[in-house]
């Protein structure tokens, strides 16, 4: 989709956000900033505007899907999907791809690799094919999470996830615990 596309069919949700932005809770901005901050300090980016480019972007992120979640009628896949794209194109204009994973990381509280090295832990005997396939399923539920409302909801993406390794698992013939 053409950038200046992708900004029209936003431009319904972001003039609804600035108008709400000064109604908005200090005590929730200061969160996301810092929340923002800390995913930011992950990175170890020497360029400080840099840092505070990408700290400004993760930020916006967060308010902006807030920002959709408060609105009720307005929350659809199709909003949330819109924010994604665009939040990671900006990304890309600052980080590397994996730079940009330590940040969905950050916004998911590292779920995916502590996920990823459990059923590791867990199941030795497992093949590169069935970890490949685990790890593309995590990373699935990551990117689902990271545009999640909550914590709970974005649990609740790797939740359903781990359900469905775990039936593949069980396929293959391994029982788990």
């Amino acid at each position: 989709m053409p950038d200046c596309l992708l900004v029209m069919a936003l431009m319904p949700l972001l003039l609804c956000t600035r108008a709400t932005a000064a109604g908005e809770d200090s005590a929730y901005i200061k969160t996301i900033f810092l929340r923002s901050q800390k995913i930011v300090n992950q990175l170890d980016l020497t360029d400080t505007a840099k840092a505070s480019r990408v700290r400004d972007m993760v930020s916006w992120q967060y308010r902006h899907l807030n920002a959709v979640y408060a609105d009720k009628k307005d929350q659809n896949d199709k909003s949330i999907d819109s924010l994604h794209l665009l939040f990671l194109k900006e990304l890309s204009t600052e980080l590397t791809p994996a730079q940009i994973d330590k940040v969905k990381d950050g916004m998911t509280y590292s779920v995916l690799e502590v996920t990823y090295n459990a059923y590791c832990a867990e199941l030795p005997a497992l093949t590169d094919p069935q970890k490949a396939q685990i790890l593309a399923w995590l990373t699935e539920a990551r990117e689902h999470a990271m545009d999640a409302g909550s914590s709970e909801k974005k649990h609740a993406w790797f939740g359903k996830y781990k359900g469905r390794i775990n039936n593949y698992l069980s396929a293959q013939g391994y029982t788990l615990k």
